[in-house]
């Protein structure tokens, strides 16, 4: 049996995974990879101890699996998009990673925005510009920071600084650096004249050469096997986007199907041949599949409303879960399952960590009152993180026929209850993705076309995508559901004015 290892640097945490060619999931493990907030609205990563914990993770991994470091026969990479991880000539940071829960760069949005620069950018990316994108950062390093930003010898992402890491190699990838307002969709290359229009020309040349999601990026270098327990030599595929990695982990492989990631942004997507560009979808950018565009509504409105809820407004949880040989998430769902939805009027706004409808929306619970207790909050959260996928998908709709199913992956799918809830208020079945670590088996099906165990993505899917089960919507619920949704809606019309 020859196996895959799959690397995956998210928001909160880095995770290694190893699987069979069949796609099944032989061990796995993470570690936290710590964010620092030196002042409000910054998120900071020490990329050098970034770098030690994928080491320990994926010498953890291997340990973890019981077999043979020289029966890997392929490894790639999944991380979080957006962000920045800018390095030297030398190797060296030259300056710290920057996540894409980081909001800095705010002012230089603005601007692009107030003087129309939006939709110059707009001709050749069809996206928005996002406060997280490095374009926005590179602004910023540059006014704030300017000896940092002319030490820079490659813009990475944070997938493409682990891979570096192993291989020595730099280069960039499609999936991350189109979504990020670096590459002209038209012509799927750099573009210069973008660059001068965020006024970050210098950064052209600071551009690492770019890599499909399959193509080989080199291989285990001698350092990295000593420190990692990889076999040196081992070839390296240079991955992708995570919301790319979860896609094609779920059988995301064409234009029919739809995917739905419930973790920490809500992520909602499909492909097509062309982008979308008559501005109704936030953004375009290209798949790991080279022919398609991923076409994405997403936002950080998903389940780390539920986490944020949990650590501090329910601390008690974990001794109570425990004392009744119980988790802190069994506990919840069977709150909402206790609650009937037709006598919680409860509202939710899902909005912690940012929104989909405005830049300065805060989260927010409407209708409290004595009567409700904390299981009526607690179905009221998430109902709310529904209604905001909701919405993403709603702008997808609009411009693609409904899909038979929709693909849910993401810390969800571990609630019974949720995933009704989603099938209820979207009056569409989901089919539920297995339980493994996506974004590094998607990782890894990329590794595996590399090493030549696939012949493209769609062999890729057919032998390790499978569904736990599918849930079919309630009829008598989803009425009330979209009755419930559009209270949601008025009320975030009513507090724009407020937001604003």
């Amino acid at each position: 049996m020859r196996y895959l290892l799959g690397i995956d640097n998210g928001g909160t945490f880095a995770k290694a995974a190893i699987f069979d060619e069949n796609g099944k999931q032989i061990a796995k493990a993470g570690l936290p990879s710590n964010t620092h907030s030196p002042k409000p609205g910054y998120a900071e990563r020490d990329m050098n101890e970034l770098w030690e914990v994928n080491a320990e993770v994926i010498r953890q991994t291997i340990v973890n699996s019981g077999i043979s470091s020289e029966d890997i026969v392929g490894i790639s990479f999944s991380g979080h998009g957006k962000g920045l991880y800018p390095i030297k000539a030398n190797g060296e940071p030259a300056y710290a990673g920057i996540p894409s829960t980081d909001s800095r760069a705010q002012e230089f949005v603005d601007q692009w925005y107030q003087t129309g620069i939006d939709k110059k950018v707009y001709q050749k990316t069809y996206q928005n510009i996002l406060v997280t994108q490095p374009v926005s950062i590179l602004a910023w390093l540059k006014k704030y920071e300017p000896e940092a930003y002319a030490d820079i010898k490659y813009v990475f992402s944070v997938k493409d600084f682990i891979r570096y890491k192993l291989t020595n190699e730099a280069y960039g990838e499609y999936t991350d650096f189109s979504g990020g307002n670096l590459i002209n969709l038209n012509t799927k290359v750099y573009d210069q004249e973008l660059m001068q229009l965020f006024d970050i020309e210098e950064v052209y040349e600071k551009l690492p050469p770019l890599k499909y999601s399959a193509e080989l990026c080199g291989v285990i270098t001698p350092e990295a096997a000593e420190k990692t327990g990889l076999k040196e030599g081992t070839p390296v595929a240079a991955g992708m986007f995570d919301i790319n990695a979860c896609g094609i982990a779920s059988g995301l492989g064409d234009p029919e199907k739809l995917s739905m990631i419930a973790g920490t942004w809500s992520i909602n997507e499909y492909i097509r041949k062309e982008p979308l560009t008559d501005g109704s979808i936030s953004l375009n950018s290209m798949f790991c599949m080279p022919d398609y565009f991923l076409i994405e509504e997403s936002s950080p409105t998903s389940a780390g409303n539920l986490e944020w809820y949990i650590q501090n407004l329910l601390p008690e949880l974990k001794t109570e879960a425990k004392k009744n040989n119980s988790n802190v998430y069994k506990i919840v769902d069977t709150w909402v399952e206790e609650i009937n939805p037709a006598e919680n009027d409860l509202i939710f706004l899902p909005f912690l960590y940012g929104s989909n409808e405005q830049a300065k929306a805060k989260a927010s619970l409407i209708g409290l009152t004595s009567y409700h207790t904390r299981k009526h909050i607690t179905q009221a959260i998430f109902e709310g993180i529904v209604f905001s996928h909701l919405t993403h998908l709603n702008k997808l709709l609009a411009r693609r026929e409904k899909p038979e199913s929709i693909q849910l992956s993401g810390g969800v799918v571990n609630s019974a209850v949720w995933v009704q809830m989603f099938a209820n208020a979207t009056g569409i079945p989901i089919d539920v993705v297995d339980d493994k670590e996506l974004g590094a088996q998607g990782a890894a099906m990329a590794a595996g076309i590399a090493a030549g165990l696939y012949k493209d993505y769609a062999d890729a899917i057919n032998k390790c995508v499978s569904f736990s089960r599918t849930v079919k919507p309630r009829k008598e619920f989803t009425k009330l559901y979209q009755e419930k949704y559009q209270n949601y809606r008025s009320l975030i019309d009513a507090l724009g004015a407020f937001w604003k």
